[in-house]
């Protein structure tokens, strides 16, 4: 008997030995010596230190419990932090946060600080925050955060939210914490975090969209955003921050808060100064809720919070600034239109997200695929691309919605598809004459409704208009009040229509039926865009002009400019300047030359030429274009049939930074014929006008599954997936994943912000590093084998034994005590800052209920991503000497 005890208590440290193997391979500290805070000084250079600050080895009591640790500042002189480097991973702690303060509210070893007691007896500063596996964060050269004697911080408090319990079932102590890079030698600048939060935000159920808005005036010396970063829960589509001054917008930075929640580069041409004001929008989806949400710390409530890290000048150095005021309705109303925009994270990203595989070794594993071979590397492309591509929808419209040539789509503000067409009026050969008089004016106006508003999701009529009012219609936008800016060849006129189904004209510009070239006339004009933030219009014409015209909201005439190029020897005007498309996040218009074959962007103000896109795909012409800010931004065109050129008529995305096609895309069963006109819902849905066929087209993203396979999940592939969707976040010239691109334009939205890339020497050096891991892959199995074989042995000799002595025991191993062990994917996490104390201070807020209240949230829920490897960098410039 004694045999057999002896022989399952060598099992049991079997296992243990394999879980313990198995932890330390997936990159958590196994050993007592990780659990220790401790000061190490760097011997080269007397002024730099760095901290390690850990968790001494907790385990919590439950679920979403919030555990508290503090470090005094190890020096009695000023302190300046430079890096913040995380140890944890999402399997464990859903978010930590740091502060500074001058008395913590224990001296204990650790406390809990989700209930009473908090983190600071004083006020505390926030200084980092950490979640889903968010890489680390490097401050820019020159800048730091102040700590120590002078700064009224001589403690560093580390809280970390512990999410779902369960996590804790294999009884480890946790060791989570971060890393402090430091020194004492004075910076010129000093770093800060201005978090704007909304506190009163209420999402009611099954609305689409709710907005939380916050807005504040800024009252101190100038400060300067580098970093940005975002937080809701898992009902937040975008967050996004603002400077606003003389009443212009200008965006800091904006972001999926459903992404990594880093610390990404913010717009480095905004600083923020007295007088100015910051405002931030978080846009919710109330979808799948049955009752109202509200903030709060629980998987059920929500939070908006945009932080800014920013520094300015040490003389005038303020730690911390926070703004929970909601901003006036009137001072939204001019909040840039991509702020109401989702940005939509693709399929593959967002089943990534939910893998919970920790930071360590998705870096080491992204590590490794740069590794692979180029053939390999092909192939994962081929697979990201087939992820990614738009395929259409054969079952839209549901029914059939009698329309005639089809001339132009948009979008109102409910993001329903707006369309224009012709009715039984067509195009043809005898509709004009050679001095383009419309010869068809005994037909009189199109009778049928020529603008319908159609469900985008089936295909419904919701709403009808435009009946007897136009004889040739051609291109069509809408402004911030949704009425109708549209064009008609046949009038040569552009028309500002209402939207109320009342049919009425409120602006007219160029006279009826008379073509002309001069600011008061046009000749055949194709399309309007309008600049939300303006309300200026700007007229592509045409036909027979070869010029953009600019407007005023009220119809003054502005300016007018025609084709650019890089290239002053050779000129080439436009051919027919048929689409148009403002820019609002680059305050950019760019216009399909069609006959040409290209694409041409140009600066909204000044009409300075940026830059051209012209590719052999296109086959000689580009009939319309659309854009979305995804990333660096994402141009939608469609391009028309040549005389020179057999190329298919097709969809294309192409990348506007490095002006590469992404994706192209056609429909299955039915050819294009004339695609005239194209449109991007913010359900991602591409819509395709064709005159042609006298239909429009749905295009969405198709899902392939590659990774289920008889077995089950191929943990190869999916690690090829992810990492593919890693480096393209990790690419300057292309910041979203090709499936976040096309998937992306649900609407518009503004560019995800460009991790800088290391330097060479710093890339080689991580490759380096990286390079020795390829080998714990085998190590583990070796150790693994070599445990086996004398336990095999002395389980078969006790088993002899056993049958020997007449079966007096039995030994029974429990089928899932290995495999359980190795098999272990702890998930769910959560994340809070205790807040209590604030919001008893609001008014009409009581304590009651917001003792565990966190400026992170507690989703409850595995959302969260691997993201990059790599730290992120920011370059600090030096404070412009004037405001920008």
């Amino acid at each position: 008997m004694g045999l057999c005890v002896l022989l399952v208590l060598l099992f049991i440290c079997h296992s243990h030995s394999l879980h313990r193997l198995q932890r330390s391979h997936d990159g958590v500290p196994t050993d007592s010596a990780s659990c220790v805070s401790r000061t190490n000084q760097d011997f080269t250079n007397s002024h730099n230190f760095s901290v390690d600050i850990r968790m001494p080895g907790v385990v919590p009591a439950g679920s979403d419990t919030y555990l508290c640790m503090s470090f005094p500042v190890p020096t009695n002189r000023d302190a300046f932090i430079v890096d913040f480097i995380p140890h944890a991973s999402m399997d464990t702690v859903h978010h930590m946060l740091l502060f500074g303060c001058q008395n913590p509210v224990s001296t204990s070893s650790y406390w809990d600080c989700g209930s009473v007691q908090g983190t600071c007896k004083d006020g505390a500063s926030i200084m980092y925050a950490w979640a889903r596996n968010a890489p680390p964060t490097k401050l820019p050269k020159d800048v730091g955060f102040k700590v120590g004697r002078s700064s009224g911080m001589s403690h560093l408090v580390l809280q970390i939210h512990y999410g779902d319990v369960s996590a804790f079932r294999d009884h480890h102590r946790d060791c989570s914490g971060v890393s402090l890079r430091m020194t004492t030698k004075p910076q010129p600048f000093i770093a800060g975090i201005y978090l704007l939060m909304s506190v009163t935000t209420v999402i009611l159920p099954g609305k689409r969209v709710t907005n939380a808005d916050v807005a504040c005036d800024y009252t101190s010396y100038p400060i300067y955003p580098f970093a940005f970063r975002t937080h809701t829960h898992k009902l937040g589509q975008v967050v996004s921050g603002y400077r606003i001054r003389d009443g212009k917008w200008t965006l800091i930075g904006r972001q999926s808060p459903q992404l990594p929640q880093a610390f990404y580069p913010a717009n480095r041409d905004v600083s923020v100064k007295y007088g100015d004001s910051v405002a931030a929008r978080c846009v919710f989806t109330g979808e799948g809720r049955t009752s109202k949400t509200y903030i709060g710390g629980t998987s059920d409530d929500e939070m908006c919070n945009f932080y800014i890290m920013y520094y300015m000048d040490s003389k005038h150095a303020v730690p911390y600034m926070n703004c929970n005021e909601p901003g006036s309705e009137q001072l939204f109303d001019q909040i840039p239109a991509e702020a109401s925009v989702p940005i939509p994270i693709s399929p593959d990203h967002s089943n990534m997200m939910h893998m919970g595989h920790s930071t360590e070794r998705q870096d080491d594993r992204a590590m490794l695929k740069k590794n692979k071979d180029q053939d390999q590397d092909q192939d994962q492309d081929q697979d990201q691309d087939q992820d990614s591509h738009l395929e259409q929808v054969s079952s839209w419209p549901q029914s059939s919605l009698q329309l005639g040539q089809v001339s132009g789509l948009a979008l109102d503000s409910d993001s329903n598809l707006v369309i224009f067409h012709r009715g039984d009026h067509t195009w043809g050969a005898n509709s004009f004459s050679s001095q383009a008089q419309y010869q068809q004016r005994s037909l009189g106006p199109i009778q049928q409704s020529t603008i319908l508003v159609v469900d985008p999701s089936e295909g419904g009529i919701l709403k009808a208009s435009g009946r007897n009012m136009f004889y040739l219609p051609h291109g069509i936008t809408t402004d911030n009040d949704n009425n109708y800016w549209v064009t008609d060849v046949a009038l040569h006129q552009v028309l500002k229509v209402s939207s109320d189904g009342r049919d009425r004209t409120l602006l007219a510009l160029g006279e009826e039926f008379t073509p002309g070239s001069d600011s008061r006339h046009f000749c055949q004009p194709t399309d309007v865009a309008v600049d939300p933030h303006s309300g200026n219009i700007f007229v592509s014409d045409g036909y027979c002009n070869a010029r953009i015209l600019k407007f005023s909201a009220d119809g003054t005439y502005l300016s007018e400019w025609g084709a650019g190029t890089s290239d002053r020897r050779r000129r080439a005007p436009f051919r027919v300047p048929h689409s148009l498309v403002f820019l609002a996040d680059r305050q950019e218009v760019c216009v399909a030359d069609r006959e040409n074959g290209r694409i041409q962007c140009f600066i909204a103000a000044t009409g300075e030429f940026v830059k051209e896109i012209k590719k052999d795909e296109f086959g000689g012409e580009v009939f319309a274009i659309t854009y979305s800010p995804a990333g660096d931004g994402v141009i939608f065109a469609v391009n028309g049939e040549s005389l020179f050129s057999s190329a298919p008529l097709r969809g294309f995305v192409i990348d506007y930074t490095t002006k590469e096609i992404i994706d192209t895309f056609q429909p299955e069963q039915k050819d294009f014929k004339m695609p005239h006109d194209i449109v991007e819902t913010r359900d991602g849905s591409v819509f395709v006008g064709d005159a042609g066929s006298k239909r429009v087209f749905k295009f969405t993203t198709e899902k392939f599954h590659r990774s289920v396979k008889k077995a089950g999940i191929q943990v190869q592939q999916i690690e090829a997936m992810e990492t593919i969707v890693q480096t393209r976040l990790r690419e300057p010239q292309q910041n979203v994943s090709r499936s976040a691109v096309v998937h992306h334009k649900q609407s518009e939205s503004s560019p995800q912000p460009r991790v800088q890339l290391k330097s060479e020497e710093e890339e080689k050096k991580k490759k380096s590093e990286a390079q020795p891991i390829k080998g714990q892959g085998v190590l583990p199995a070796v150790i693994t084998t070599l445990l086996l074989v004398p336990l095999l042995l002395v389980i078969s000799v006790g088993l002899f034994i056993c049958w020997r002595k007449n079966n007096r025991c039995e030994v029974k191993s429990d089928p899932g005590s290995v495999g359980g062990i190795l098999g272990k994917i702890r998930g769910k996490a959560v994340g809070g800052l205790n807040l209590g104390n604030f919001f008893a201070s609001r008014q009409g807020y009581s304590r009651q209920g917001f003792d565990q209240l966190s400026t992170e949230g507690s989703d409850q829920e595995r959302m969260e991503d691997s993201s990059d490897s790599e730290n992120e960098e920011y370059s600090a410039l030096p404070p412009p000497k004037s405001s920008s």
